[in-house]
């Protein structure tokens, strides 16, 4: 059986991933919300590989390695250095956060490769230039998406560059005492 591929991303109400300055901290802003962080760390325990982009995974590991990170979100951040990752860079000689392999070649055919090697589910943080091509060639199964309360004005969307209309359904809704709504959709 082939190993899915999806995507989990923070988008504002105005459908940005990141605001202009290429900067994401505004996901994280908000009313601390108990229920939604047991729904983080519910998700952080899902297994499976993740993957990024160079600039995403630099700026994961350079986070999610440090002191301040294992104390925030202890489980979340045991998740995060403990699975296995694959960063799609044609810079990137080696990958030292722990458990992670870079991938060199055309992002469509690693992830075409990636998707037939036995193992468990594949998911995309962040990098939005990664989910654009991937998102052209048909290649992701399910989008995790949770809104948050802010309009940004401008921005990078996930979905830039991506030529043909592509249906998704709805399988699952849930909204959260912080104003934020988790959606899940498969591609239909």
């Amino acid at each position: 059986m082939m190993r899915k591929l999806g995507v989990f991303e923070n988008i504002s109400l105005d459908g940005y991933f990141t605001d202009a300055l290429g900067d994401m901290h505004w996901a994280h802003d908000g009313t601390h919300d108990p229920e939604f962080t047991q729904f983080t760390t519910s998700n952080a325990r899902g297994g499976g590989a993740l993957l990024f982009g160079r600039v995403t995974y630099e700026m994961m590991a350079g986070f999610w390695t440090t002191d301040a990170a294992r104390q925030a979100m202890p489980e979340v951040a045991n998740q995060m250095n403990d699975l296995p990752k694959y960063v799609l860079s044609n810079t990137l000689q080696k990958g030292d956060w722990n458990n992670s392999t870079v991938l060199v070649g055309e992002p469509v055919a690693e992830v075409q490769r990636l998707k037939k090697e036995s193992g468990g589910d594949i998911t995309i943080l962040g990098s939005g230039t990664i989910v654009t091509q991937l998102a052209q060639a048909r290649l992701i199964d399910s989008y995790a998406f949770v809104v948050c309360p802010v309009i940004l004005g401008r921005g990078r969307t996930l979905f830039d560059g991506v030529k043909e209309r592509q249906a998704l359904k709805l399988e699952q809704s849930r909204s959260f005492k912080n104003g934020k709504t988790f959606l899940s959709y498969t591609a239909a």
